[in-house]
């Protein structure tokens, strides 16, 4: 399946739906580092451009962060529920601390995109649910060649955190759509 075809059946689900974040639909889609989340984040992005697309690269607070990102979405989702300004603090990588908070309006359509972000915390606030997956050594290979062979290590906890998250939310079995990025 495409991008292009898997953001297209991922917006026709969500559009079946009613609203669940306020007034609002908000499309998760989650899975695996590596995976290729942000590329059909960027498929629904382009295909619907009244949509918000937040990153939760943003969110966690480095990369032992996994673990508490449920607890980050609140800040975010909560008020949007309510048709509030919602926020997050963005992390900043580089200085390995948080950074400002950045505001996110209401929007049509909500787009979150990373590990994490169909946490079985917020479920009924979530329109549809996407599971990107890929063996997991073409998802380490993806990831060391973005980020460089240094950080294997960190990819690996990361692995071993992010399968823990998976197996206590049962995400990839809430999925609304599976999508499957071996190439």
């Amino acid at each position: 399946m495409t991008p292009d075809t898997a953001a297209a059946e991922l917006l026709a689900i969500a559009r079946r739906r009613p609203p669940t974040l306020g007034g609002a639909r908000l499309v998760c889609i989650d899975g695996p580092a590596g995976s290729g989340k942000t590329t059909l984040a960027a498929a629904v992005a382009a295909a619907e451009p009244d949509a918000r697309v937040v990153h939760l690269d943003d969110l966690y607070d480095g990369w032992g962060g996994l673990p508490r990102v449920a607890e980050q979405l609140d800040d975010l989702l909560l008020p949007l529920a309510r048709g509030e300004v919602g926020s997050y603090r963005r992390y900043d990588w580089v200085a390995e601390a948080f950074a400002e908070t950045v505001p996110v309006e209401p929007v049509p359509l909500l787009v979150l995109e990373g590990v994490g972000c169909g946490t079985r915390r917020h479920a009924d606030l979530v329109t549809a649910l996407a599971w990107v997956e890929a063996p997991e050594e073409v998802r380490l290979r993806r990831g060391l060649d973005r980020d460089g062979e240094a950080l294997r290590p960190q990819w690996l906890r990361w692995q071993v955190d992010e399968a823990a998250l998976f197996e206590s939310d049962d995400t990839r079995a809430r999925a609304d759509l599976v999508v499957d990025t071996r190439q």
